[in-house]
């Protein structure tokens, strides 16, 4: 079973004004109500794959509850720990470029948190979960490295999608798959990278700290995939980018639910590219038969 776990969700609202005033009166365009969150994100598209998931995390009041809706609406299980604060609106306004305004996020109570614990104790050998985003600060810095203790514990991989120090800590319990886009790899190391030559000197590091796969994204550039033994590179395919937001979640998504269902590391990097290619191109998270289509335009070469 694979489980996502998203410490900090939201509803993501997104807003089009075509002439924004500040300090005017504005009217929407549009606007789309999107149930938002690293984790989740990953979920749904995992759900397009046909990978069966399970959404951990903690939601609270009527936006917790919008989210939850939307999540069995999609036939996603689920299984959250309900809290007393409300779940975060993240507001996505786009009037030519994209303006974001994030949230604070609720508070969350030592009960609630160990009762999220609780929840992973039923992890079992084979399992893997996907660890993604920040960690509220009610949670304390140390609560990745508490959910991968019982990760460990139970026998269950995981994979870990966050930066800075909670990376690296994470490191040590060799994740089956971690995944920086080049400027986060740039700034975990405090260096400039200038070539793919770089990136892969530094993707390698992070096998040599722990991680078992390095997938790396390049935005137009493509992906770099790095293991123990080889390297490679995908290409983008070609698209009109609509939307920033979820394209990265979209890659460990298609990543994961191809490499759960047959097994095959080169075509779960090939699917994760078009996932992230197939979100980016579209309003909301990508469809399967879009990632099918743009999974046709990914060439991958060894390096």
């Amino acid at each position: 079973m694979i489980y996502t776990l998203t410490l900090n969700p939201s509803i993501d609202y997104i807003v089009e004004v075509h002439d924004l005033k500040l300090g005017g009166l504005n009217r929407m365009n549009r606007d789309l109500k999107l149930p938002g969150g690293k984790g989740i994100n990953v979920s749904r598209i995992l759900n397009q794959l046909g990978a069966t998931n399970t959404a951990f995390g903690f939601l609270g009041g009527f936006t917790g509850r919008f989210i939850n809706d939307r999540l069995q609406e999609e036939a996603i299980r689920t299984d959250f720990v309900t809290i007393a604060d409300d779940t975060r609106i993240n507001i996505k306004l786009k009037h030519g470029e994209e303006t974001e305004i994030n949230g604070l996020g609720p508070a969350i109570s030592s009960e609630e948190s160990e009762q999220l614990l609780q929840k992973m104790s039923g992890l079992q050998q084979g399992d893997i979960v996907i660890l993604s985003g920040s960690v509220p600060p009610a949670l304390g810095s140390d609560f990745y490295d508490r959910l991968i203790k019982v990760c460990k514990q139970a026998g269950a991989e995981f994979v870990i999608d966050t930066t800075g120090k909670a990376l690296m800590d994470a490191l040590v319990h060799e994740p089956l798959l971690v995944k920086p886009n080049h400027h986060e790899l740039a700034e975990l190391f405090g260096v400039t990278i200038e070539t793919r030559e770089e990136l892969i000197t530094y993707g390698r590091r992070l096998l040599e700290a722990g991680a078992k796969h390095v997938l790396i994204s390049m935005a137009g550039e493509g992906a770099l995939f790095i293991t123990q033994e080889e390297v490679h590179h995908a290409n983008v395919p070609k698209g009109v980018v609509k939307n920033s937001v979820g394209a990265g979640d979209s890659m460990i998504g298609g990543f994961v639910g191809t490499y759960v269902l047959n097994g095959d590391l080169l075509e779960a990097f090939r699917t994760g590219v078009a996932s992230g290619s197939a979100t980016a191109f579209s309003d909301d998270l990508a469809t399967r038969e879009l990632i099918d289509e743009l999974r046709t335009q990914v060439s991958i070469t060894k390096l």
